[in-house]
């Protein structure tokens, strides 16, 4: 059985990748660690206090519980990036080399490292955007995960590390807040419509970004994760893709279930980071290489957010 770590646990993707986890594995298999405490979380199981700059830390927390498998998720995201751009590149960067050290030094089986469409630029083809294509990233997290797609692709040729990767859209999901990432506008418009408040959008509402719902994004990371090393082309990090839409049209789908939702714009710095971004994916490669297919359209994320937002504020209040 694999004895599995997860980094940045308690972010939005860790809340509920974890539980996934904790099914395959068993959840005695799956220790939780962040730099945070554990608190107001769904999490249950093994957790630690981890601070991924610490590379002693790090392989002493390896060590211990004989680690097999890591999910690196500890990572500042876009928004917040830009906001503080040399912390930001420090946490991304140092905290991943951490970890491809500790996989060469203690033969971990298997690693997953979240990449991103911030890879992407200006210069890069908005629609349909290849797998294989310019990228010129605009921000310093973009700048932080092209960088770690090539030291991925360089412990994997060099080291025979197995490091696997997906470039994720916007992601979507009920367990967690958003944690500052320039798409997040999408899951706090959820929040908004079920807490019956207007909301204030900082993009403008014909921005065209890639998204996926968090069962798509989990399912794409355990089917990765799960499939055969000789079958996977792709070194650096897959495109994957789930949906593209608008402000104004997730506002609309609201719209069918909440009739009183009300939405206006005032773009912020946000938008031209959103703007140097693909509106939709070539995911030709993961398609063919490991079978991957979405489950959800935005219609169906929608239906299925209300329901667990209106479920969760119903027990907040009991």
């Amino acid at each position: 059985m694999e004895k599995i770590l997860v980094t940045g646990a308690l972010g939005q993707l860790g809340t509920e990748l974890i539980p996934v986890l904790q099914e395959i594995s068993g959840q005695s298999n799956v220790l939780a660690t962040d730099i945070r405490p554990l608190s107001n979380t769904k999490i249950s199981g093994p957790f630690e206090i981890l601070d991924v700059l610490d590379g002693k830390a790090l392989a002493g927390v390896i060590r211990k519980h004989r680690i097999t498998q890591i999910y690196h998720l500890a990572a500042v995201l876009s928004a917040k990036g830009e906001l503080n751009p040399l912390p930001a590149w420090n946490i991304n960067m140092t905290g991943l080399t951490h970890v491809l050290e500790a996989a060469r030094e203690l033969k971990i089986n298997k690693i997953y490292w979240p990449s991103s469409i911030g890879v992407f630029g200006p210069d890069t083809p908005k629609v349909n955007t290849p797998q294989f294509t310019i990228m010129n990233p605009a921000t310093v997290y973009g700048i932080s995960k092209l960088a770690g797609e090539q030291w991925c692709a360089y412990y994997q040729k060099r080291y025979g590390v197995d490091i696997r990767s997906l470039r994720y859209p916007g992601l979507i999901g009920h367990h967690a807040l958003p944690g500052g990432g320039t798409t997040d506008y999408a899951v706090e418009m959820y929040y908004a419509a079920v807490e019956n408040k207007p909301y204030t959008c900082y993009l403008r509402s014909d921005s065209v970004l890639p998204m996926m719902y968090m069962p798509d994004a989990i399912k794409a990371t355990v089917e990765l994760m799960e499939a055969e090393r000789t079958d996977l082309s792709v070194k650096t990090s897959y495109n994957i893709a789930g949906m593209s839409f608008t402000p104004d049209e997730i506002y609309r789908s609201i719209k069918k279930h909440v009739p009183q939702f009300s939405i206006n714009y005032e773009p912020d710095f946000r938008q031209k980071i959103a703007d140097s971004w693909p509106q939709t994916l070539d995911d030709s490669y993961a398609r063919k290489d490991w079978g991957w297919e979405p489950a959800y359209d935005l219609d169906r994320m929608t239906a299925d957010m209300l329901t667990h937002l209106k479920q969760q504020k119903k027990e907040l209040t009991v």
